[in-house]
């Protein structure tokens, strides 16, 4: 019987894979990046309805609660400086200074809501004022938006420091509790006084700002 005393055939290799190319890498990341964006703006989109119902809803809470819930409200836009009872034509999405006027009962105009913003402690504060022009007098104020420092300086949103805001008259100056004896004096919150500036600098900023403007409408309207 014959053996055979060749050397054995070594074992076949796999083929090996073809190294993938840095444009490959680079599309496929791409595509996959497009797609993920792709997704969040339609998220968006398809959510932004709802978003925008949301803020609105919030928005006419804080009127309602800052000119104590008028029987009606209406926009008032700032236009070439003045303010007009009709948005100006053109395109509906582009933002545009607005004040809220709120009606009592019987007709008349009960105070106007108006929006201010002024750097915190931490951020911006955003806030909403009741008004009335013709004395001058504060009706309410609410914090729309505040990020100032938990336990501390967000006291500013406690009902005990807004409730002051609906019997004085501006200008307003910052004190102590127990030194508040002017129509103007804000009590200030102890251990966030650089917070409580700023909603009274704020509100003294936007009175500013807006009195002119209010007080011309309403000559216009009749209303002085």
């Amino acid at each position: 019987m014959t053996h055979s005393h060749g050397a054995a055939a070594p074992p076949a290799m796999p083929n090996a894979t073809p190294p993938v190319s840095s444009w490959t890498m680079l599309i496929t990341l791409g595509g996959a990046g497009a797609a993920v964006g792709l997704a969040i703006v339609l998220v968006y989109i398809w959510t932004l309805p709802s978003i925008e119902r949301y803020k609105g809803g919030i928005l006419r809470e804080a009127i309602a609660e800052v000119l104590h819930a008028p029987a009606r409200c209406d926009t008032l836009f700032l236009v070439n400086g003045a303010l007009a009872d009709q948005r100006p034509p053109g395109d509906a999405d582009v933002p545009i200074e607005r004040v809220f006027a709120g009606y009592g009962a019987n007709g008349a105009i009960a105070g106007y809501a108006i929006a201010a913003t002024e750097v915190g402690f931490a951020d911006p504060i955003e806030m909403l004022i009741g008004y009335e022009p013709k004395s001058h007098a504060l009706l309410g104020l609410k914090i729309l938006v505040s990020k100032e420092t938990p336990g501390i300086a967000d006291k500013i949103e406690k009902p005990f420091f807004l409730a002051q805001f609906t019997k004085l008259v501006a200008p307003l100056a910052g004190t102590k509790a127990t030194d508040a004896t002017k129509p103007g004096d804000v009590a200030m919150i102890s251990g966030a006084t650089i917070s409580s500036r700023a909603v009274i600098r704020g509100i003294n900023k936007a009175i500013d700002r807006w009195q002119p403007l209010l007080d011309a409408y309403a000559a216009g309207h009749g209303r002085n």
